[in-house]
């Protein structure tokens, strides 16, 4: 028979001092909140906490949370509002940056389409042939029409039938407004206009242009020719003269307002830089193997031999073999430049003249050009046809050439070409 435990339960209530304690605190047992009481237990002083006091002694919350839960069951939770107010603040920094780029890079560019201010003052622009709507931006903008060149273009990009001519703009005008001037077409042509054709001797122009301005001082006229103080950026130091830089083609006078000799020759000269920049001239005479006078040189030979345009690019090669193969040039042209005549034969007398323009008699180019070549000519002294050729002699009024690398053929044909009365 099992025998019941003589073990007796203790009890905490009669032999601890104090009793009737609650087995866990050490207090009166009756339903307390241990909470309460701990709170009581360790409680500071009574007195306002000072700034930095701890309210709650966080032992103390450790130690009644792992009264209650356990250990192994208690399990604090993280909050992640951190994280998103960290990823909040990023967005709406990020969103600051964008807006102000936006407002920034939207303010800048309506300045440039209209800046501020008014237009002012209104002023003749000459928009040259073949500028094109990036041509005609540049212009405008370095004329300080519009702000901002390639602005302008892009928004013209649509643009079409814009015509070359003058017009009148005015300083600080919106890309729009421009543009409606341009659209509108130019003004009239104003005062009197002047064509200077292909092939002229420099003292042929300056006779042209007093023949046809008789407000024009001859004086003047000739020391703006020839005094250095306007270049084209192709000559050489030390030439003065502007043979074979004066471009050919339609000028009007009086169109700004003014009767000036030297304005019309520096716009002479600025086009033909401008036509030689758009034909590549830069890059031809490394080329070619001569220098940027030499080829201009060459090219006024052309202008001066070849009527027709298919004939030119073969001239040009000509004038390279003879000069590679160290024969003299003997091209009539230069004789004709060198006694400052024009006539359809030479004499005997002619070809002997002692100048370094007669090609004749001696070797090499003459010094400086001998004639204004135009765009065909500057074309085909850059691109010589290729070729053997050494001769070419006229053969027909037309002014048709014939080429031959043969001399003895050259002279059978300059020999016909002759008694039919071509030359």
């Amino acid at each position: 028979m099992a025998r019941r435990s003589s073990r007796r339960r203790p009890d905490v209530s009669d032999d601890r001092p104090g009793g009737g304690l609650d087995p866990l605190i050490g207090e009166p047992a009756g339903g307390v909140d241990p909470l309460a009481r701990r709170s009581r237990a360790e409680a500071p002083p009574n007195r306002d906490p000072a700034p930095g006091d701890m309210l709650l002694d966080p032992e103390a919350i450790a130690e009644d949370e792992a009264l209650f839960f356990g250990d192994d069951a208690w399990i604090r939770f993280r909050r992640p509002w951190g994280f998103w107010r960290r990823l909040l603040v990023l967005a709406g920094g990020l969103a600051l940056v964008a807006g102000g780029a936006y407002w920034w890079g939207n303010s800048w560019l309506q300045r440039q389409l209209d800046p501020p201010g008014e237009p002012q003052g209104l002023f003749l622009v000459e928009i040259p042939s073949g500028a094109g709507v990036n041509g005609i931006a540049r212009i405008l903008a370095n004329e300080g029409v519009v702000a901002n060149a390639t602005v302008a273009r892009l928004w013209w990009r649509d643009a079409e039938d814009l015509q070359a001519g003058d017009y009148y703009f005015a300083e600080n005008m919106s890309v729009d407004e421009a543009r409606a001037v341009l659209e509108a077409g130019p003004i009239p042509p104003l005062g009197e206009s002047i064509t200077i054709p292909e092939g002229l001797w420099l003292s042929e122009i300056a006779d042209r242009l007093t023949d046809s301005l008789p407000e024009f001082d001859p004086v003047e006229l000739q020391a703006a020719l020839s005094d250095g103080q306007i270049r084209s950026r192709f000559l050489p130091a030390g030439v003065t003269s502007l043979e074979g830089v004066l471009f050919p083609d339609t000028y009007r006078v009086d169109q700004r307002g003014e009767s000036d000799e030297r304005d019309l020759v520096r716009r002479m000269v600025e086009q033909f830089d401008t036509v030689a920049t758009q034909l590549g001239y830069d890059e031809a005479p490394e080329r070619i193997g001569l220098t940027p006078y030499q080829l201009l040189v060459a090219a006024s030979i052309v202008e001066a031999e070849a009527a027709r345009s298919v004939d030119r690019p073969k001239v040009a090669r000509v004038i390279y073999n003879r000069l590679n193969e160290g024969m003299p040039l003997q091209m009539d042209a230069t004789v004709l430049y060198a006694i400052g005549q024009r006539k359809s034969s030479l004499t005997l007398e002619d070809l002997d003249v002692d100048s370094p323009y007669n090609t004749r008699k001696f070797g090499g180019l003459p010094p400086t050009p001998i004639a204004a070549p135009g765009r065909e000519s500057l074309t085909a002294a850059m691109n010589p046809e290729p070729g053997d050729w050494l001769y070419f002699v006229l053969v027909e009024r037309d002014g048709t050439l014939f080429f031959t690398v043969d001399y003895d053929e050259f002279l059978v044909r300059a020999a016909d070409a002759r008694a039919r009365g071509v030359f």
